[in-house]
């Protein structure tokens, strides 16, 4: 599986203006929900928050990877947002968060669902990726960032 065939480009967010774990999943809800007809921003949200609840999706180095299961997709779909400032996101190292991806799945999909978290990870371990990431001034660049990440593994 490879991280473009399921990254909605047009909920990319370049520059995440907000400074809470939840005004930032609000934001992200919402971009996802614009382009894609089967999500509702206000069900993902709660999905999202569901989940957090749990156990925060703050991976620690700035990373996080919110993520849930939704009744009624047909496909696995992920947004990614960068924070410059940083959101404090309750990651286990205690650090700011600066990159997101969002990773929403159908609600019967145990393999693929962890794979693709599996990947997702993977990518945010190498720390020149995510320099790549800060250092990213378009969209172009971002999805160049992650195209060439995907085609490593």
């Amino acid at each position: 599986m490879k991280i473009m065939d399921i990254l909605a480009r047009d909920a990319v967010i370049l520059n995440l203006g907000v400074g809470t774990k939840r005004e930032a999943l609000i934001e992200m809800s919402a971009a996802l929900a614009k382009v894609e007809p089967q999500i509702e921003a206000d069900r993902l949200l709660e999905v999202l928050l569901e989940r957090e609840a749990l156990q925060s999706t703050g991976i620690g180095e700035g990373v996080a990877i919110p993520h849930g299961k939704m009744a009624g997709l047909d496909r696995l779909v992920a947004s990614f947002a960068r924070s410059p400032e940083g959101i404090d996101f309750e990651s286990i190292d205690g650090q700011p968060t600066h990159h997101l991806f969002l990773l929403v799945v159908p609600e019967h999909s145990g393999g693929q669902y962890l794979k693709a978290l599996a990947r997702i990870s993977r990518f945010f371990r190498d720390a020149a990726f995510r320099q790549q990431l800060v250092d990213a001034e378009t969209l172009d660049d971002v999805v160049r960032a992650i195209e060439e990440e995907d085609s490593k593994i």
